[in-house]
């Protein structure tokens, strides 16, 4: 007989893998590439579930560290339509493209791109029959950590913009997410991961030795200067009682504190996120192997559950 850890691991592979996992024949958007900008990345495209009414909407944001990855990668589809839920997925601009274009930090690229394609989507309700509302973000490691930016977030509508998508919400009902650093401070993140190499690119730096190492030493030195930047931009920072609640999944059990294996995908970011969430009273369920209080298994049990539910909490 298997153990409770080993089949809760079993159970986390298979969500790692719904995000990605392969149709027989991939499934073809209802409506594809449809833009959001003038970019070439700045287009989405939506998987229309069946139903009389309008549906609730799943938002996939790839990741790739916001160096690499499309909107094609995703072939997660099928449970959330088989549910009534439609789907979206967002290419977006990449940090060297949002960089070229004089965005200063480059991670504005990626999570403002984001919040446009969400407003978009919005935009596109009654021709889309989707409910606006009930918008539940997902994604995978950077794909995550823009999911959590747009979740905590205030709303970036712009109520006197002539222009119609501007004037749309860009807050969630529910985020379910995979891997995600919850956190873009370098000394926040060094507390939690000593070993933490992750994070400076989002800000630029590259350090004088051109690695990893050497970019993040200038990331923690020129902190006290960046601190507008932090605020803005990492989710943590962001998060207040009135946020959406969050689901975070990671196929490693948390060790506060201590050196991680894989830095970036550590769940010590989950526990440093769910604990802010529990002092501000906003549900928020982690799961890892050996995790205790599991209500369910994978992302898309969490999303199909809350994007149904009479309320988000």
């Amino acid at each position: 007989m298997k153990s409770a850890h080993s089949v809760l691991t079993s159970l986390l592979l298979g969500s790692l893998a719904v995000l990605n996992a392969a149709e027989p024949t991939p499934l073809k958007p209802t409506f594809a590439d449809v833009p959001y900008g003038t970019h070439v990345k700045q287009k989405v495209d939506f998987y229309q579930a069946k139903s009389d009414k309008p549906t609730p909407v799943v938002f996939f944001i790839h990741g790739g560290g916001w160096l690499n990855g499309d909107k094609n990668g995703f072939n997660g589809q099928r449970p959330y339509l088989d549910a009534g839920i439609s789907v979206v997925s967002i290419g977006y601009r990449l940090l060297p493209e949002a960089a070229a274009d004089g965005l200063v930090p480059p991670v504005q690229g990626p999570l403002l791109d984001a919040a446009r394609a969400l407003q978009l989507v919005r935009s596109k309700a009654a021709e889309w029959n989707i409910d606006k509302a009930r918008i539940g973000a997902t994604g995978s490691s950077a794909g995550s950590c823009s999911a959590l930016w747009l979740a905590f977030h205030p709303d970036m509508a712009d109520a006197q913009s002539a222009d119609p998508v501007a004037r749309e919400s860009t807050r969630l009902w529910c985020v379910a997410v995979i891997r995600a650093q919850t956190s873009l401070d370098p000394q926040q993140m060094r507390e939690w991961i000593p070993n933490n190499n992750y994070g400076a690119h989002a800000f630029g730096f590259k350090g004088e030795g051109g690695n990893n190492e050497s970019a993040y030493a200038e990331f923690l030195a020129k902190r006290e200067s960046i601190l507008p930047w932090i605020a803005e931009y990492s989710p943590y920072a962001l998060l207040t009682a009135d946020d959406p609640p969050v689901y975070l999944l990671y196929n490693t059990p948390p060790a506060m504190g201590q050196p991680q294996e894989s830095t970036a995908h550590s769940a010590n970011f989950g526990v440093g996120l769910q604990n802010q969430c529990r002092k501000l009273s906003v549900p928020c369920e982690l799961v890892y192997p050996g995790a205790p209080e599991v209500k369910h298994a994978d992302v898309a049990a969490y999303l199909i559950e809350r994007l149904k539910a009479p309320k988000a909490r």
